[in-house]
């Protein structure tokens, strides 16, 4: 930016903190300012002016008294920096009279004192800075295009600017007036020749952020990204901008992180306008906004285009209206109209272009999701529209939050690409050889816990470095959630439990990515146990979690004949869907039957049963299994054998009927209570396997006979 004044106004700043090159770096406050004026058309040198500030909290670092020599009581007799702003701008206005000038441009040593003090303490003391703040001369980049081979300028300061200009040397005992001496001589050396110099660029401070729509063929610069780590979850996009104040974000920088259920996750990728912004970002790293600190770390453009970038021309039509405030509206009813919207915030809400400035959230085939966005035209009417969060609309109470345009993109692009028909083929059912399924007490497994999400089993095996030779074939099992994304755990089968021991030992705590990763030496009961759904923990071992009252009840199938059987320690599989039909007793083909057997599924004849079940599934990736179907936990090594040592003719599976699977039931449920909940249906009262009581769950296994109708 061009500077059109003759006048430079000199200006230094101290912090009750860390100062020089690390000034602002600590959120300490301002406690000293010290000016004077350069007329650069006369050359001539106006009165040196020190002003002490009091700041809000009376403390002062030993590194800051070594430096300034200030005592507390001194800084207490001093003005606020509200007043001392004030006393600034009327000695600055007095002497530009006198000298017959109108504007002048603050002149400083590096940006560090507007961009990281000035500007951030004002944001936080809610002080309006006057226009002089938000331009000024960087008098190091000055001296740079002068002298270039002077050093790198970050290291470049008062003193060496004027050392390596052969300028006398100061001797002052008060604090900063060295260094505005200093910085007058350069200028005035600087003025003259050889130099002739002009003083005729500014940097800026922007008075406000600009929102706007970011397209994904945009190019991004990596080199300007930033991510922002434990924001209040309430925080917008001009909060973001209030935390980096003094900084320039690029237009439409800023983007919220939404989590899997579209909820905003305490995070924000923010792009500025350089690499110099970037890099004094990174300085408030652990910056607090209101009680919160914030960590500030770098991030790339690929990662801010994935979560700002769009390409739907109906979301860049609505946002092309620049500089409008952007509120959420979620659980409108499907049946809302923008009529019923616009009559819903009412006439002291006016949005912007009425209908034009309403956008609808929509599935793929038209369907509404209840989510809608809103553009006023100023602060004032988002305000009033905020004042209405959970106010009723038709039958339903409506949330209202202030977004951002990265919002936007993100909702739309999340609710467009969900298919209308789930693409997945049909689950199929694996036979898995006996070395895959792991059983047992031995510990010759290991567990490794907190990875990266984005970690593969390529990253896994470099983790493990030498003792990826004692991994048993297809051994490598991530655990997946409920959404099928990676949880930050895997299990490990080792060949033996020596070898898991020492990988326990050598690799727990070890680095991956940016995490360390704990290692533990478990079973291949203890896996099986995990992957179906429970915890491993210090305490043991946990059920899986039933966390809702009450979820669809699991998947189960009828089956027909035995046609093929495994081993007792089995994991038993079964399909999504939940059947039950009558079927023909047929007599086992083979001689004798084992406890558990694996059935392929009849595709016809569906029952839903409208049971209190909690059901909650995990999904092991593979090679254990596709990651589609649902696991259930084999019974116990002990039952298993004891059903298999019954005669065959009493043996469960060799039964007529369906095999029902309760889960959730009270810890004082009966076998009396389990029957009087079948009441009603016919049941043979021998026909009911043993009640397993597991952790803070129970289980039953019940065989009812083919009789049983549909519930």
């Amino acid at each position: 930016m061009a500077s059109h004044s003759d006048t430079l106004v000199v200006f230094f700043g101290q912090t009750a903190g860390a100062n020089g090159g690390r000034l602002g770096s600590d959120e300490r406050e301002l406690i000293l300012l010290v000016w004077q004026i350069v007329d650069l058309q006369e050359k001539k040198v106006g009165k040196l002016h020190r002003c002490l500030v009091k700041p809000d909290t009376l403390e002062l670092t030993e590194e800051c008294k070594e430096e300034s020599g200030l005592t507390l009581e001194e800084l207490c007799k001093a003005e606020p920096l509200d007043r001392a702003l004030q006393q600034f701008q009327q000695s600055v206005s007095s002497e530009l009279q006198a000298l017959g000038r109108s504007s002048y441009t603050l002149c400083t040593d590096g940006p560090l004192l507007i961009r990281q003090a000035f500007h951030p303490e004002a944001s936080k003391k809610n002080l309006v800075l006057a226009d002089c703040f938000y331009s000024f001369v960087d008098l190091r980049k000055e001296f740079h295009k002068c002298c270039p081979n002077a050093g790198a300028m970050k290291d470049l300061c008062a003193s060496a600017m004027a050392e390596y200009l052969c300028l006398p040397s100061l001797m002052e005992k008060a604090a900063g007036v060295q260094e505005v001496k200093a910085m007058v001589m350069v200028i005035l050396h600087l003025l003259s020749k050889p130099y002739n110099h002009k003083f005729t660029s500014c940097e800026t401070v922007k008075h406000k952020f600009e929102t706007g729509a970011c397209s994904k063929t945009e190019a991004v610069d990596s080199e300007t990204v930033i991510r922002a780590r434990g924001l209040p979850w309430q925080s917008s996009d001009q909060d973001i901008a209030r935390f980096f104040k003094g900084l320039n974000i690029a237009k439409g920088g800023v983007a919220l992180c939404l989590n899997a259920q579209g909820r905003r996750n305490g995070e924000a990728l923010v792009r500025f306008v350089s690499q110099e912004h970037r890099d004094l970002a990174l300085e408030r790293h652990k910056h607090h906004m209101g009680s919160r600190y914030i960590e500030v770390y770098k991030a790339t453009g690929e990662e801010f285009l994935k979560i700002a970038g769009g390409t739907s021309n109906e979301v860049a039509q609505f946002l092309s209206k620049e500089n409008q405030v952007i509120i959420r509206m979620r659980g409108l009813p499907f049946t809302a109209t923008p009529e019923d919207v616009l009559g819903f915030l009412g006439p002291e809400c006016p949005v912007t272009d009425g209908r034009e400035g309403l956008l609808f959230v929509k599935y793929p085939d038209g369907r509404p999701t209840g989510d809608a966005f809103v553009l006023f035209a100023c602060e004032e009417y988002a305000q009033n529209a905020i004042k209405k969060h959970k106010e009723i609309l038709g039958k339903r109470y409506i949330e209202l939050f202030r977004s951002t345009a990265a919002e936007v993109q993100q909702v739309l692009n999340r609710y467009m690409s969900t298919p209308l028909i789930s693409t997945l083929p049909p689950p199929i059912l694996p036979v898995i050889p006996q070395p895959f399924i792991a059983t047992g007490s031995t510990r010759d497994c290991i567990r490794l816990r907190g990875l990266p999400y984005t970690a593969t089993i390529e990253d896994i095996l470099e983790f493990m470095g030498e003792f990826t030779i004692d991994i048993k074939p297809h051994g490598v099992h991530m655990v997946l959630n409920q959404q099928g994304r990676p949880s930050g755990d895997a299990f490990i089968q080792m060949k033996s439990s020596e070898r898991a021991f020492l990988v326990a030992q050598k690799c727990h705590k070890k680095m991956m990515k940016d995490r360390y990763v704990e290692v533990f030496q478990c079973s291949g009961e203890e896996m099986s146990f995990v992957l179906m759904g429970g915890t491993l923990n210090r305490s043991g071992l946990s059920p899986p979690p039933c966390k809702l009252p009450c979820l669809s009840p699991p998947a189960y199938t009828t089956f027909p004949a035995p046609t093929a059987v495994f081993p007792a320690e089995a994991a038993l599989y079964q399909t999504p869907a939940l059947l039950a039909t009558p079927r023909t007793p047929q007599a086992p083909t083979h001689a004798a039957a084992p406890a558990l057997a694996y059935y392929p599924p009849q595709p016809h004849a569906q029952l839903y049963m409208n049971m209190n079940m909690n059901y909650t599934a995990y999904y092991p990736s593979p090679p254990v299994s596709p990651t589609t179907l649902g696991y259930f936990a084999a019974p116990p090594g002990t039952m298993a054998a004891a059903v298999a040592a019954q005669p065959p003719s009493t043996q469960m599976l060799a039964q007529p009927g369906a095999l029902v699977r309760m889960q959730g039931l009270p810890f004082n449920t009966g076998v009396k209570d389990i029957l009087g909940f079948f009441q009603g249906y016919q049941y043979a009262p021998d026909d009911y396997s043993s009640l397993i009581q597991m952790s803070d769950q129970a289980r039953s296994l019940i065989q009812p006979p083919k009789e049983w109708l549909c519930l």
